[in-house]
């Protein structure tokens, strides 16, 4: 499992005081306010920074990093991906899992049929949908619903699935 998961990337600056805008990737943003640091991905690796402030805007995080004072600092952090420490986020709850330790897990069916590896997973708001792509390069999109999702185990790196009558 990786030590780090992305969490968003910085998108603009705010004002003139070194604020930028963060389109967050978390399902929860109030999660920002907990974390007293984060890391910026950058050509030579991974720099910490300490957050002072959060707030939001629209659908987006506004922080304030201790050492970025002006639009200057904030403009030079543009365009880059916000880490955080896994052990930083907690335990998740019984049946949770981070979207980044499911990517590459093959899938097969509950009649141990394989229908590839998880590509992708996004939320529709409802339910996640889940991308599974073939050896081939076919795509199958499942719900992640306990229907068809029924068995996620990553120890094995796999997961069962039943295929509901039109998937």
């Amino acid at each position: 499992m990786e030590e780090y998961l992305e969490l968003g990337q910085i998108v603009n600056t705010k004002g003139l005081k070194g604020e930028v805008k963060l389109n967050s990737f978390a399902e929860d943003n109030s999660i920002f306010e907990k974390l007293p640091n984060v890391f910026l991905k950058q050509k030579n690796g991974l720099i910490k920074k300490y957050i002072e402030k959060v707030g939001y805007h629209k659908n987006q995080v506004i922080l304030k990093f201790k050492d970025c004072n002006s639009i200057e600092e904030a403009e030079l952090l543009r365009n880059l991906c916000l880490f955080v420490k896994r052990e930083d986020l907690g335990e998740l709850p019984e049946g949770v899992y981070y979207i980044a330790d499911l990517i590459g897990v093959m899938v097969y069916t509950d009649e141990n049929e394989y229908l590839g590896k998880v590509e992708d997973i996004y939320s529709t708001g409802a339910n996640d949908i889940y991308v599974v792509k073939d050896e081939k390069g076919r795509q199958k999109l499942l719900p992640g619903i306990d229907e068809v999702i029924k068995i996620i185990n990553l120890k094995e790196s796999k997961i069962i699935v039943h295929l509901m009558e039109g998937l």
